[in-house]
């Protein structure tokens, strides 16, 4: 008997509950019913098992986020296949040779999309569905046209009364089936396709529903392909009965205020980079007046202020977010003293693709700064280290929501895990007396000065981000020097109004100002400016190894 609740289960319940509830969303687009998103689901099934497919088969899905995204997930989960999503940034080579690594048989994706693909370059897929209106793109023989074609009388066939709610069950009995491959990169190199189990999915949606708070509607806005996004803000919501919006198109600023205007989500998952330029734009200027300062040093009146400021920041997110939830790096201690001090309701949690994806969270208001909270209670989280709490070591896992390794590649597979079976992590961290978990940076871009310190590039970067015009920073080690690369604020020094020389000035200007503030084993050797912003990953972490 197994401890808690399958997802399919809570989401099978959630579908008979809520029936005519709104479930799927697009903004300024299509929304659908739980009901409706049952009934789509059954239609596929009838399809995919006409056409004799098996469970444990793979079926892709490289498609943008939105409603109708959510539908095809659910159709190829629910039916048991295994589904490989594929994140819409992709390169339409790097799709095709997932596609091809997966042995995927068939793939759900936009047309745009698939007029920038050959079929042909994909031998074993039978059939191509766009996702945008279920419609036919491709079809490898006349059978599988046929088949698809009679979706809707296949449907009618089955259900001539109807189907209701009593009528939508969804498989329990696969706890330890692989239920998902997911790719961390689009390259052709040495693809690493994390596999993960329906158990893994349980595990987390378990835990979230136990401690993140619930509620009616969501804004979505990470990618659907990586796994933040998809259990997060949208499976484990969704076995709430929770209404998930997509926002449809890139997000900009102005789209973003007016989806959390419109919706006024109950939750907000994000990226300590967002949190940052909020606070850059909109908090830092409001408490660097000079007669706003003279009043944060009286007591009484300070609290009133800091109030006004965390309102006016709930506001612009539509006013009922309970909890902020940032992930994928850690969150600027300047940042992070300001929203503790404003009552903020934040928390940095930690998770990877292997972790599906949870490793850390706690809840707002027990979170301690600096920290990304403590280990989820479905994994058990060591220090690879001999004084855990003050000497940093790798992070290590094990538990109901680790990977149980990745597809095809039995080396990768095998250096993932120790020998008694916890996932290397390539974190390095310390851990406190109360379990709190404080991530030092990635083992891989440590550096080692000459005197023997280990400098974690993520802590100088904090500092120099904290400088005036300053939009983002990575930190490299050149001969054993400590280098910043920074990518200056275009728009703040257009409204400081800064002539050229005093542009050319600003290295100077952040290379002192950090290093007043470092201690002496970390200071920064040279600061160099780069003239477009660092490449990031879908999770919105810059992707370091390009820079040298």
């Amino acid at each position: 008997m197994e401890k808690y609740p399958h997802y399919l289960e809570r989401l099978q319940q959630a579908t008979q509950k809520y029936w005519d509830k709104a479930a799927l969303n697009t903004i300024g687009g299509e929304s659908f019913t739980y009901g409706q998103m049952a009934t789509q689901i059954e239609k596929f099934h009838l399809v995919f098992e006409k056409l004799g497919i098996k469970k444990g088969e793979k079926i892709a899905l490289w498609a943008r986020n939105g409603a109708t995204w959510g539908m095809s997930y659910l159709a190829v989960n629910t039916y048991e296949t295994v589904i490989v999503p594929l994140l819409a940034d992709f390169t339409p080579d790097g799709a095709t040779f997932l596609v091809n690594h997966s042995e995927s048989i068939a793939l759900f994706t936009n047309e745009d999309k698939f007029k920038q693909l050959d079929p042909a370059k994909m031998p074993a897929i039978r059939f191509i569905v766009n996702v945008d209106n279920w419609k036919l793109l491709y079809a490898a023989d006349d059978q599988v046209a046929a088949t698809y074609d009679e979706m809707d009388a296949l449907f009618a066939a089955k259900w001539p009364n109807g189907y209701g709610p009593d009528d939508v069950v969804f498989p329990t009995d696969n706890w330890d089936n692989l239920s998902t491959i997911n790719y961390t990169s689009g390259s052709t190199g040495d693809p690493k396709g994390v596999m993960l189990t329906y158990r893994n999915f349980c595990a987390n949606v378990d835990f979230s529903q136990r401690h993140v708070p619930a509620g009616d509607k969501m804004v979505s806005m990470l990618p659907m392909a990586h796994m933040y996004g998809l259990v997060i803000e949208f499976i484990y919501p969704l076995c709430n009965g929770t209404a998930i919006y997509w926002l449809g198109k890139a997000p900009t600023p102005a789209t973003l205020l007016k989806a959390f205007a419109d919706v006024k989500p109950y939750l907000l998952i994000t990226v300590p980079l967002v949190m940052e330029k909020i606070y850059k734009s909109k908090i830092k200027p409001t408490i660097d007046k000079p007669a706003v300062k003279f009043l944060l040093k009286v007591p009484g009146l300070n609290q009133i202020i800091y109030k006004k400021i965390r309102d006016g920041l709930v506001q612009a997110f539509g006013g009922n977010v309970e909890e902020f939830i940032m992930g994928g790096a850690a969150l600027n201690p300047e940042v992070e003293k300001i929203f503790k001090k404003i009552k903020f309701p934040y928390l940095v949690g930690y998770g990877m693709t292997e972790a599906c994806p949870l490793l850390a969270y706690e809840h707002w208001t027990k979170y301690v700064p600096g920290s990304c909270g403590k280990a989820v209670d479905c994994a058990t989280v060591r220090i690879d280290s001999e004084d855990p709490q003050h000497i940093a070591g790798e992070i290590q896992a094990k538990g109901e929501n680790i990977t149980i390794g990745y597809f095809k590649n039995p080396e990768a597979s095998a250096n993932a895990f120790t020998e008694d079976g916890y996932l290397r992590t390539g974190d390095l961290g310390i851990m406190d007396k109360d379990g709190n978990i404080f991530i030092k940076g990635r083992s891989k871009s440590m550096i080692l000065t000459a005197n023997g310190q280990n400098v974690y590039p993520e802590e100088v970067e904090a500092f120099v981000n904290n400088q005036p015009f300053v939009a983002e920073s990575v930190v490299v080690d050149r001969a054993g020097k400590i280098v910043a690369l920074v990518y200056l604020d275009k728009d703040a020094i257009k409204a400081a109004g800064l002539d050229e020389e005093a542009v050319s000035d600003l290295p100077e200007k952040i290379l002192a100002g950090a290093n007043r503030q470092l201690p002496n084993y970390s200071r920064i050797a040279q600061v160099e400016t780069v003239l477009v912003p660092f490449e990031k990953t879908p999770k919105m972490s810059i992707k370091r190894f390009l820079y040298k």
